[in-house]
């Protein structure tokens, strides 16, 4: 069965950071992309990272360049978002699910379904 489990999240002060995790099972991890994307109040889903396990490319929205790093250890078949310089507008429920990955888009999930998420929430 294919799992993907996000966990990490939590409430925390804006400029704040926070490390989410990804921790996936049940295909082969270096078959996929993973990615990361974010629902907010009345919002639709949308991607905010992601990362090739082939290779180890990435892909950045424009909302998060610069503050947000993802990174994938393959040993582990985990996946970290690293966010630092958070705002409130950061706000939401991530998720994380196999993608695919482009330089200039992402998208998914390309199986399973999606998760619980990981709730964030920048206070400000």
């Amino acid at each position: 069965e294919v799992q993907l489990v996000e966990s990490g999240g939590g409430l925390v002060q804006a400029g704040g950071s926070l490390r989410l995790s990804c921790a996936a099972s049940g295909f082969t991890f270096d078959d996929y992309a993973i990615g990361w994307f974010r629902q907010a109040p009345g919002k639709e889903r949308e991607g905010v990272s992601c990362i090739s396990s082939s290779d180890g490319s990435t892909y950045y929205a424009d909302s998060v360049k610069g503050r947000f790093t993802i990174s994938s250890d393959n040993a582990k078949n985990t996946v970290y978002l690293q966010m630092n310089s958070l705002k409130p507008e950061d706000t939401a429920v991530y998720y994380c699910a196999a993608s695919w990955c482009a330089i200039a888009t992402m998208g998914g999930p390309l199986i399973g379904s999606w998760g619980q998420g990981t709730q964030v929430t920048v206070s400000s």
